[in-house]
Formats: structure tokens, C-alpha cells, sequence
């Protein structure tokens, strides 16, 4: 299960970069050149957009890098990661599949019947 939990971290965070990417320059776009109406228009809660698009991804590739050692810290990041991705773009299209696979790279490595090692934390 942790391996699942990697590999689907990863691979979520990839496809969320792209959604990222973007969601990042749509916004900066409109806000350079403007608004067209009926095609360009801006987002209300831009900055909101522009923090998610560069943390979630960031959250579900630590948290996938980290799911065969701490899978409790990794599938709490993936969850975050899922969470704030389906917040702030909502499920469509695009976001689908990065959702799901950090939603369900996070419950995969919570729930992996292993325990952790016990380690000191620093």
C-alpha cells in the first residue's frame, strides 16, 4: 500500500503542476491584457488560485516522496494536497484525475497496516 500511495503521489502532483501551470498563467494573463468578455474573464479569489496552484502539487509529491517511511505524514499531505485542489478549481475535467490520485495515495498510505518506524521525529 505504500508503494501504491507513492507512485499515485507522484503522479498526482504531476498532473496538479500541469493544472497549476495553468490555472498560474490564465490568471496572470488576464490580469496583463484584460478581460474579454465571454472568453478571458478573472477569477474572484485570484490569489487563492495562484497559492493552491503551487502548494497542492508540492504537497502530493512530498507527501508521495515520504509515504514508504512516515505513510501517517504522507497520506495527511496528500489528503491536503486533494482537499485544497478540489476547493479552489473544483471537480471537472481537468482536475479529475490529480484529485483522485492524491486522494486516494492519502488514504492508501493512511491506512497501510504497517506501523511506522519508530524513529525520533528530528
Amino acid at each position: 500500500m505504500r508503494n501504491a500511495a507513492l507512485v499515485l503521489g507522484i503522479i498526482g502532483g504531476v498532473i496538479g503542476m500541469m493544472v497549476g501551470f495553468f490555472s498560474y498563467g490564465y490568471t496572470e494573463i488576464v490580469e496583463r491584457f484584460g478581460e474579454v468578455e465571454g472568453i478571458a474573464e478573472q477569477v474572484d479569489r485570484v490569489g487563492l488560485i495562484r497559492l493552491v496552484s503551487f502548494l497542492a502539487p508540492l504537497l502530493a509529491i512530498a507527501g508521495g516522496a515520504m509515504a514508504r517511511i512516515r505513510a501517517l505524514w504522507a497520506g495527511v499531505l496528500m489528503l491536503l494536497s486533494a482537499g485544497s485542489m478540489y476547493y479552489a478549481f473544483h471537480f471537472n475535467v481537468f482536475t479529475m484525475f490529480p484529485i483522485g490520485f492524491t486522494l486516494l495515495g492519502g488514504i492508501l498510505a493512511i491506512a497501510a497496516g504497517k506501523p511506522d518506524e519508530p524513529k525520533a521525529h528530528f
